[in-house]
């Protein structure tokens, strides 16, 4: 696998986008349709589809919703095994803690504490990683 670094480390799912783009040109379809022929059967597509086309994209967020909390729980373990306990790390919010997954353990503390004074924003948390812990599970 191809190394990641800050630049690269965002990952498409192609099945999501195809099944997205299908939807999205189906809910187009279906309004030309019951535009040009106007009954409750054409109108009831055209809700069916943009159904489907919500539910597509509702799953997407469900799974990215838990693979935040995964991430979540494992930084909370790592941030134990790390950091010292004088640092609230309550207060990092979860896409700090997203992008932190990403620095070293060496550069970890250094960057969580830098993190909790500075309020750094995920990206510039990234910039700031020097040694790249890849992770090529989430997409």
């Amino acid at each position: 696998m191809q190394e990641q670094n800050s630049n690269n480390h965002t990952q498409r799912d192609p099945y999501f986008l195809a099944l997205a783009a299908i939807f999205g040109v189906t809910v187009g379809y279906s309004i030309k349709h019951a535009l040009d022929y106007p009954n409750g059967m054409t109108i009831w597509l055209v809700v069916l589809s943009m159904s489907l086309l919500v539910m597509v994209f509702r799953m997407r967020v469900y799974s990215l919703r838990v693979q935040d909390r995964v991430i979540r729980l494992e930084e909370r373990l790592r941030m134990k095994e790390l950091i010292s306990t004088d640092l609230d790390t309550s207060q990092l919010d979860i896409k700090q803690i997203i992008a932190l997954r990403f620095a070293s353990d060496a550069e970890y503390p250094a960057l969580v504490k830098m993190t909790l004074d500075e309020k750094l924003t995920p990206k510039q948390i990234k910039a700031l990683i020097k040694n790249w812990r890849a992770d090529f599970h989430r997409v």
